[in-house]
């Protein structure tokens, strides 16, 4: 079983604006929501392609209550620990002449509720994959992602981070299965420039040497690369499209290569399929479906 860690969760609330104006009342002309969180992203797209996954973390208030009520409606298991003091945050998105953001900053954490959240990964076992996907919330330790490993090593777990600085690169001597950095967040670890496949492979050999047992890049429009546990290299190419929305292409590669392997694919195949659901993303105004990642597939 594939299970997913959204530690701060949220729902996002896209409102288009025209012309708009501070200090006055602004009417909008169009209006969407988003249930999200890079873990949750994961297992929504995990669920286009027929793979279960079960979708943890915190969440709180009637935001939390929505965002649950979301994942059953789409038959995605959860496996939530409930605050119940403040709400899962709601990220305000405007679009008008200029694109402005409010993030919310999200629920309070307190040490009960953290090892409430720790214990009910205990049914966790042998095989099964584990998904640290995004941010921490300040109320959590910035060294949650080693706790959780350092907990639950030994149980034959495979452990797969989607952080990016120290977040990830503390996590490296503890052997994660899979780690998915952007060649962005792959040049600011080492603080280099990145444009190129070949120096992504490089980078991403370091990080390997560093600890990580697969590594994959994602470079948007140049393509994907994947270095496996065994030192070889994948590469796939971009796919040609309009892209409408960049926000969780990134959670919709790793679901898409997580599904391959779960399908008892070879590394090219999952590779592929990664790249296929990243780009249907990309491609569309919410996260990939099944049947435009389908027919993105079939261009390779």
């Amino acid at each position: 079983m594939i299970y997913t860690v959204t530690l701060n969760p949220a729902i996002d609330y896209v409102v288009g604006v025209k012309d708009i104006k501070t200090g006055t009342v602004n009417r909008t002309s169009e209006e969407q929501v988003f249930f999200g969180g890079k873990g949750i992203n994961v297992s929504r797209v995990l669920s286009e392609l027929d793979v279960k996954s079960v979708a943890t973390g915190f969440i709180a208030g009637f935001t939390g209550r929505a965002l649950k009520e979301e994942m059953q409606n789409l038959c995605i298991e959860t496996l939530f620990t409930e605050l119940h003091e403040g709400f899962s945050r709601i990220n305000v998105k405007i679009k008008s002449d200029e694109e402005t953001e409010i993030n919310g900053t999200g629920p309070i954490v307190s040490e009960e509720y953290l090892e409430k959240f720790l214990y009910s990964l205990s049914v966790l076992k042998e095989g099964d994959i584990l998904v640290l996907a995004g941010s921490v919330p300040k109320s959590v330790p910035d060294n949650i992602y080693e706790i959780i490993m350092e907990r639950f090593s030994g149980k034959g777990i495979k452990f797969v981070v989607d952080a990016s600085g120290e977040l990830l690169t503390k996590v490296l001597p503890l052997k994660p299965y899979l780690i998915k950095p952007n060649h962005i967040e792959l040049g600011e670890i080492f603080g280099v420039d990145i444009n190129t496949p070949d120096e992504a492979e490089i980078y991403a050999g370091k990080l390997q040497s560093m600890g990580a047992l697969n590594v994959i890049v994602s470079m948007a429009e140049k393509g994907a690369l994947l270095i496996d546990e065994n030192g070889e290299s994948h590469f796939c190419k971009a796919l040609k499209g309009e892209v409408i929305n960049s926000v969780g292409a990134g959670d919709s590669m790793l679901a898409g290569f997580l599904a391959g392997i779960e399908r008892g694919k070879n590394s090219d195949y999952a590779l592929k399929l990664g790249t296929a659901s990243g780009g249907a993303t990309a491609f569309s105004y919410d996260l990939a479906k099944k049947e435009t990642i389908e027919k993105l597939f079939e261009n390779f």
